[in-house]
């Protein structure tokens, strides 16, 4: 689908103000509630423990909990997917802040892509299949081998 000029910049005024209000919500849930307890909120997967194999969000939480304790490469191990939308949220928020602080002189905001959603797609269907085929074929459960090593 293709954008025109007027749809792009009506779409990303509003993915800003939605990236704002993200930013805010993060902080008062980061000084409201210590991230330990939301490591122990997250709900058992069903999928998982229907199957026995991993859903293509498992990891996601985990993730989420050590990125934001600044440990990038394990988040990315957990589930790739939070690494890759922490890095479009802040190249998104910080190119388009400038733009707005600059009045325009420094138009470097980044521009909404369907490749970035497509990208998304695949990330989250490459982990599923590497998971669940290290999971299968070689009864390694990924997962819960870097719990061990690295409880949250």
């Amino acid at each position: 689908m293709e954008w025109n000029e007027q749809e792009r910049v009506r779409l990303e005024r509003h993915l800003y103000l939605i990236g704002l209000g993200l930013a805010g919500m993060a902080f008062l849930a980061v000084r409201l509630l210590p991230l330990e307890l939301l490591a122990r909120l997250q709900s058992p997967c069903m999928f998982h423990a229907i199957t026995g194999f991993y859903c293509p969000g498992c990891g996601g939480t985990r993730a989420v909990v050590v990125l934001a304790k600044g440990n990038g490469l394990l988040s990315f191990c957990y589930h790739p997917i939070v690494l890759y939308f922490a890095a479009l949220y802040i190249w998104f928020m910080a190119s388009h802040t400038i733009g707005k602080l600059t009045r325009g002189k420094w138009d470097i905001g980044m521009r909404y892509r369907n490749a970035y959603l497509w990208m998304a797609l695949w990330l989250v269907a490459l982990n599923f299949v590497v998971k669940n085929v290290m999971l299968a074929a070689f009864d390694l459960d990924i997962l819960q081998l870097l719990d061990a090593h690295n409880p949250i």
